[in-house]
């Protein structure tokens, strides 16, 4: 697919809000051994570049399991697991050096990378690393001591934000030190999801094999809400790999606000999960007292409540509660401990592949925290698995919402015949459209 100047101008212009979002937020980025080892890690650098380029305050913590593999085989060593965790014996441990030390330059020379043909020419980004991870050792569990094998004991967060704050990148091993100068093989899940909540991240990011959290029936869950991660944890229902999943719901449990599982295998995975309003991967979310889902019978009262403000000042069309009972299952609701927050509708019209956003609403008490989007997105995601291409709106007041999340002006020969001829002119609405 060829994209032409106009194109790439617009994806520029609709990156916008979340570069500015983004800016001096600290993300935390996670990335097994595997992803080094692929294909499309150096895309995956050149992207973290751009990141940092962006003012993005960025800890990079990276695996290395199948390199210190390599290093074990080569020097036949009997590598020895329980419960998927190394035992690191002395000589095991000098393979755990090695490989960490290896991955670790591979990583800063690709950072470093500033070649006129490359996309980080000119960039001049500093990798800053060190004892940053004091650990402690796992110690004998069930009799079997892990000798060499630790937990993260605590992050040096002064000495990160230092880094960080001079605008460079911290770059973290899967390696500890204690104080008594011993050194430890950590997961790099560990030191990820303690180096998230310590730091207070806005993002922890994991790369996966997997597009995402990906269920046993392939498919990709695009927004999960932490106790909905746990119960399909737990009952085996996730495609995608442990480590990966402990990491997400760790972390969002400790409350960093914001979980994401991308692909390493997908060029440009990360700047289209952070910079487009679908994303690409998977996204977890705690939501202690909120809840999406579709609309049912009993909640015409609360949509009712909701919706009265805006019938009274004209923002809304007004709605019977005899129309609502009758259009219910339309709807999708944001409901908190009990009370309808947000609503939207989806009428749809297959023969068009269209399907008219309605009836858009967030209570005043809740603007602000991105609720209009989540039920945006619950809609197009929807709208999709219909066929649908097309989304359009007519809109009085909120018309510069809809062109903050993509919506275009359209004419109102646009829309499908029968909407034409229930168009209210009095009202003088206008149409946006979105192509999804």
């Amino acid at each position: 697919m060829v994209i032409s100047d106009q194109d790439s101008i617009r994806l520029f212009r609709s990156s916008a809000p979340y570069i500015n979002a983004h800016r001096g937020k600290t993300f935390v980025l996670m990335f097994g051994g595997e992803a080094i080892e692929h294909a499309n890690f150096a895309n995956i650098i050149h992207d973290i570049g751009l990141l940092s380029s962006l003012g993005i305050r960025l800890v990079l913590v990276h695996g290395a399991r199948p390199q210190i593999d390599q290093r074990v085989v080569l020097r036949g060593i009997s590598g020895r697991f329980e419960n998927d965790t190394r035992i690191t014996d002395k000589p095991t441990l000098e393979c755990v050096k090695d490989a960490a030390g290896s991955v670790r330059s591979h990583i800063e020379a690709l950072l470093t990378m500033g070649l006129p043909n490359s996309p980080m020419h000119g960039a001049q980004i500093r990798v800053c690393s060190g004892n940053l991870v004091v650990a402690k050792p796992i110690g004998v569990r069930d009799g079997i001591d892990f000798e060499n094998t630790g937990h993260v004991r605590r992050i040096d967060v002064e000495g990160i934000n230092d880094h960080l704050n001079d605008g460079s990148i911290v770059l973290l091993s899967p390696m500890g030190y204690s104080p008594t100068g011993e050194v430890f093989n950590l997961s790099h899940e560990d030191v990820a999801t303690q180096a998230a909540i310590a730091l207070s991240a806005d993002k922890l990011i994991v790369f996966s094999h997997w597009p995402g959290v990906v269920d046993r029936q392939g498919k990709l869950l695009r927004t999960i809400e932490l106790e909905q991660l746990r119960n399909l944890i737990e009952s085996d229902e996730i495609e995608t790999e442990g480590s990966v999943l402990r990491a997400l719901s760790t972390s969002v449990a400790n409350d960093i606000p914001r979980a994401h599982c991308i692909s390493y295998e997908k060029d440009g995975a990360l700047l289209e999960e952070l910079f487009t309003r679908d994303g690409t991967g998977s996204l977890v979310l705690r939501n202690h007292y909120e809840q999406l889902r579709r609309a049912s019978i009993e909640d015409v009262g609360g949509i009712l409540r909701l919706i009265k403000p805006l019938e009274e000042s004209g923002v809304l069309v007004k709605r019977s509660r005899e129309r609502l009972e009758n259009e219910i299952e339309h709807f999708n609701v944001i409901e908190r401990d009990g009370m309808i927050i947000g609503c939207a509708a989806l009428y749809t019209y297959p023969e068009n592949q269209s399907a008219e956003l309605a009836c858009v609403a967030t209570h005043r008490d809740y603007r602000g925290k991105n609720r209009g989007e989540r039920l945006l997105s619950e809609v197009i995601d929807y709208a999709r698995s219909q066929q649908i291409k097309r989304l359009f709106v007519l809109t009085t007041v909120t018309a510069h919402w809809f062109l903050e999340q993509g919506f275009v002006p359209a004419s109102l020969d646009s829309l499908p015949s029968e909407k034409q001829a229930l168009y209210n002119f009095q009202r003088n609405s206008k149409v946006f459209e979105l192509t999804i």
